[in-house]
């Protein structure tokens, strides 16, 4: 930050004394606002696991095509979001959909306080459009949900009995090659006593996807033990939570008129396609800092 700020400051200097340095004071104005952006950001990341990597899972709803159609355009935004930030990302499984589309994916998102970012994601996310699969041109609403968890390591406190783990192989069909398809080397595990189903198909091997797989519901395990210990502490003290896993967060509107409107902090972004194009920086910001006023809220004395 300082090294910026001398930068701009030194360009401020030169343009005053005439230089021709316009464009590169204009460059470091925008760098600088950036990383104060950014630096904002992190003082919002109080969470126990923000600072972890991230799993993140993208689901169509009901609707067929078109909904599988928005899950991929969610895909690509994450991706591209990801990609801004030069984080790492990881196909754990993907199963495509029938015509266009996918039916589900997960990724494997790697960097500086991945999870507290994408955490702001977890919900279910609308789109409104002229639809391309309608040959009347007729206005469609799709739903996808997208559940964000935090990378847990082995020796976290999840306990998986191999007693109540079922194991099952079958032969890949999901994006990674020829060489996927040639053996039964995709994995998935069933955890019985919970029904909670984690598949891995993306690698060559069954033991790397059986490794994928265990790390994923590892992952759900402990969000599920989580939610279970919030949900104990809200009935003790007679705290009523607000509830926002499978809820409604986000709609992105492209037809009649183009906005994408946050429904928890109300920020909005009429630049529907810089939205989806991965600049969502705006809506994550806007999410944590209503939480953390939620959180100053309930917790203030009386």
């Amino acid at each position: 930050m300082g090294r910026l700020l001398d930068d701009a400051r030194t360009l401020l200097e030169l343009s005053r004394e005439g230089e021709e340095v316009g464009a590169d004071l204009a460059e470091a104005v925008t760098a600088l606002g950036t990383r104060a952006e950014d630096i904002e950001l992190a003082t919002l990341l109080v969470g126990e696991h923000d600072g972890a990597d991230a799993i993140l899972e993208i689901h169509p709803g009901a609707g067929g095509t078109e909904s599988q159609d928005w899950a991929a355009m969610l895909l690509r935004m994450y991706t591209r979001w990801a990609d801004r930030r030069r984080f790492k990302v990881e196909t754990l499984d993907y199963q495509a959909g029938d015509e266009a589309g996918i039916k589900s994916v997960t990724l494997g998102v790697s960097g500086s306080n991945a999870y507290g970012y994408l955490r702001a994601e977890r919900g279910v996310h609308r789109l409104v459009r002229i639809s391309p699969f309608d040959a009347q041109g007729r206005r469609h609403t799709s739903f996808a949900s997208v559940d964000v968890l935090p990378e847990v390591a082995e020796q976290a406190d999840v306990v998986i009995e191999d007693k109540d783990l079922r194991v099952d192989t079958f032969r890949s069909s999901g994006a990674g090659g020829q060489h996927v398809n040639v053996t039964d080397s995709a994995v998935r595990l069933t955890h019985i006593p919970t029904g909670i189903v984690v598949t891995c198909q993306n690698e060559r091997s069954q033991h790397r996807n059986r490794d994928v797989a265990m790390q994923v519901l590892r992952a759900k395990l402990y969000a599920l033990a989580c939610q279970e210990a919030e949900a104990k502490l809200a009935r003790e003290v007679g705290e009523k939570k607000k509830i926002e896993w499978g809820s409604q967060i986000r709609s992105y509107v492209l037809a009649p008129y183009r906005l994408v409107k946050d429904h928890r902090s109300g920020h909005e972004v009429g630049d529907a396609d810089r939205v989806l194009d991965g600049d969502l920086d705006g809506f994550i910001r806007s999410t944590l800092a209503a939480e953390r006023a939620d959180r100053s809220a309930r917790t203030a004395p009386a």
